[in-house]
């Protein structure tokens, strides 16, 4: 009965992120359910996590390629990242490196909750990314081996050459199951589709030329037939190997940045994340489902080194000199709780009460000269909420909810960097509340038919970390720092869905709003925040036809635009530029099982021109389109599977949006220094099996 139990909490339809167990087609919400097998498709192809989600949701902005991922949103705004409901988003202090904390092999499925969300709490101004781990198979004990092999299609040899392996096995024995997993990545040099070399990011970091590895556990035991106490524990690390120099290119003359070998100054950037959940459920406490999960995670993040002028302090070296490198370390923990019940009324009510606690402890310092460049900020977050979905007849489903956010920062008084006049400024313990709301309602008209709308808040607090250590004013205090205030997210939705079984589609238009929003801008190469009005506005659409049992497809597309108020006179005058909305876009693809051993997968990704403001320092922001194919065959063996894909197709010769649209900087070397061609041609061969 226990595994009878374990395979209903497997049902992939069920969106745990709701916190309160709803189906995708019971929500207001527009929410992608990405499976286990459009994950294996995609694993065919890349392992880079960012590059997969892209390909997977048109609303995301497209990949940088790099370790950072600042500025890959999802409808144009920051998405809340959990593994297992885990956070792993550090709204303090964002790194961009959110989706670096785990190897995509060790995922399930994918849980996307499209807009701004309070349901799981701080930092979902986007929606949210849950990322469900693996769960063991039916058996006693399963094994699983997988090895590829990555090389451009011009030349194969060690230097561009990636490998990457995984091992895995798990299994049931009595009243416990368990799931362990390990995987190893050594990546070599990227060449664009003029085989020249990629060019190397070693200030932010980049996944070329870097190695990475995951170690992922989880142990459960079922108490009788409803109660299970489940642990898990996740250390992924990502370093760069630093062979490689970056090679400045020429943005006005179209010439990309590439990398000459070379040893870069400092130590070679990395992120290591460790995650530990401990999840209690009770199933029928009294008739209701007692959800409880305690969490820890401890999360560093080194940048490389770089002779930036926010770095420089004549005390140590002449000015203009100096090299220094920065460390961002966050220790998170706290807990998640819900309770539900969904049989009052006659059925007709589901109620759901929660609570959540999190205290995140983040700092930031230069590594190299031991130098404070953010403080130390204590974060406390106190949160109850209640969801209540409410259906008076089968046709007609009502949802609304609330949750009460009390906030709490605690920042001893520091000094700022020499580059910032190195004031002192005074320490504070400024506090926050706000109640979000949310309401919704699902109408389902006639059969395979449904109609919905929502409303729904999301609350975050702003990039702390770059408030502070931008001051620059003597006598400042950090109680009088408006820029702290959190951003409150407004998000309203509308649209209709179709599904019959073969035939399912979503067409979708959303509005997002905050009064007092956060806009990213780059300055000398450092990431600068702007507290002002903005606004996005979208469409998004997506079919998919199941042609018979062995042949599928999807077409899914997205429009968004965003504007702000650029001089505070309350209208919304200037556009977003692309660090802050994605391309429009769209995506195709076509999986086809020929026969029970060979099978193919092709998809294609095509980002539209968009035009943009002119920039303030001089520089053409307006984004040139591309399209990209990917296309992938398997061959099933006697023992294991075979596979071969190739990205890039037609080895796509293009500039990244990234450096296309999002950079806007007086620094001519910055700007050159980071217009990054994207990966060519590539192919990727692979051996799995499960024994």
């Amino acid at each position: 009965m226990a595994q009878a139990a374990s395979d209903m909490a497997m049902d992939p339809l069920v969106v745990t992120a709701t916190r309160s167990g709803e189906t995708r087609e019971d929500t207001p919400q527009v929410i992608r359910l990405i499976t286990r097998e459009e994950l294996e498709q995609q694993q065919r192809i890349t392992s880079d996590s960012s590059e997969i989600l892209s390909n997977l949701l048109p609303s995301y902005a497209p990949p940088r390629q790099k370790m950072s991922g600042s500025g890959e949103s999802l409808r144009g705004r920051t998405p809340l990242v959990l593994i297992d409901g885990i956070p792993q988003s550090n709204p303090l202090r964002p790194t961009g490196r959110e989706l670096h904390t785990i190897d995509f092999s060790m995922v399930d499925h994918i849980e996307v909750i499209k807009g701004a969300n309070a349901t799981n709490g701080l930092g979902a101004a986007g929606g949210v990314i849950n990322l469900v781990t693996r769960r063991p198979e039916p058996g006693s004990f399963n094994q699983h081996f997988e090895t590829r092999v990555t090389t451009p299609t011009s030349e194969f040899d060690a230097d561009t050459a990636s490998y990457r392996t995984d091992y895995g096995f798990s299994g049931n024995r009595g009243a416990a199951d368990y799931v362990f997993s390990m995987s190893y990545e050594d990546r070599g040099l990227y060449l664009d589709g003029d085989d020249r070399p990629v060019g190397v990011d070693n200030t932010q970091g980049d996944l070329m030329n870097s190695e990475a590895y995951d170690l992922f556990g989880k142990v459960a035991y079922w108490f009788g037939d409803d109660r299970r106490l489940q642990f898990s524990v996740n250390h992924y690390r990502i370093e760069g190997e630093d062979e490689y120099l970056s090679v400045t290119g020429d943005r006005q003359a179209d010439i990309a940045t590439t990398s000459e070998r070379g040893d870069p100054p400092g130590d070679a950037p990395f992120n290591r994340v460790w995650t530990t959940g401990l999840t209690w459920d009770d199933y029928d406490l009294a008739g209701m489902h007692l959800n409880v999960l305690g969490f820890y995670q401890d999360y560093e993040s080194l940048f490389g080194a770089t002779d930036s002028g926010s770095f420089q302090d004549p005390a140590i070296a002449p000015v203009g000199t100096l090299y220094d490198q920065s460390m961002a370390e966050t220790r998170k923990y706290g807990i998640k709780s819900s309770l539900t019940r969904d049989d009052l009324w006659a059925d007709r009510v589901k109620l759901t009460l929660g609570f959540d606690v999190l205290r995140d402890e983040t700092e930031q310092y230069l590594w190299l000269t031991d130098r404070t460049y953010v403080p130390p900020v204590d974060y406390t977050d106190l949160s109850p909420f209640m969801q209540v979905d409410f259906s008076p007849v089968d046709a007609l489903t009502f949802s609304a909810g609330a949750r009460y956010e009390y906030a709490k920062l605690d920042i001893d008084g520091y000094r700022t960097v020499a580059a910032n006049n190195g004031v002192d400024v005074e320490g504070g313990s400024p506090s926050f509340n706000d109640t979000l709301f949310n309401a919704g309602v699902i109408w389902r008209p006639v059969d395979d038919w449904s109609l919905f709308a929502n409303y729904s808040e999301g609350f975050t607090i702003p990039d702390v970390g770059r408030v502070l250590r931008g001051i620059d004013t003597p006598g400042s205090s950090v109680g009088d720092i408006e820029n702290l205030r959190p951003i409150v997210t407004d998000n309203i939705e509308t649209g209709v869905r179709y599904d019959n079984g073969r035939l399912s589609g979503e067409l979708s238009y959303y509005l997002s709003s905050s009064d007092f929003g956060s806009r990213l801008t780059t300055n000398d190469g450092v990431f600068e925040m702007q507290r002002e009005k903005t606004e996005i506005e979208g469409i998004e659409a997506s079919l998919d036809y199941r042609f018979n049992e062995r042949h599928r497809s999807r077409l899914a597309y997205s429009h968004m635009r965003g504007r702000y108020d650029s001089n505070d006179d309350g209208t919304l005058d200037a556009r977003l530029n692309g660090l802050n909305v994605a391309p429009d876009r769209l995506v195709a693809s076509w999986s086809a099982d020929w026969t029970p051993r060979w099978s193919t997968f092709i998809q294609v990704n095509h980002a539209f021109d968009k035009d943009f403001d002119d920039s303030a320092n001089g520089w053409d922001l307006d984004f040139d389109g591309y399209t990209l194919v990917d296309a992938a065959v398997g061959y099933r063996l006697p023992v294991g599977r075979v596979d071969l894909a190739v990205a890039n197709l037609f080895d796509k010769r293009y500039i990244t949006y990234y450096s296309q649209s999002a950079l806007d900087s007086a620094n001519a070397d910055y700007m050159n220094d980071r217009y990054f061609a994207g990966r060519g041609r590539t192919l990727r061969v692979g051996y799995s099996v499960d024994f």
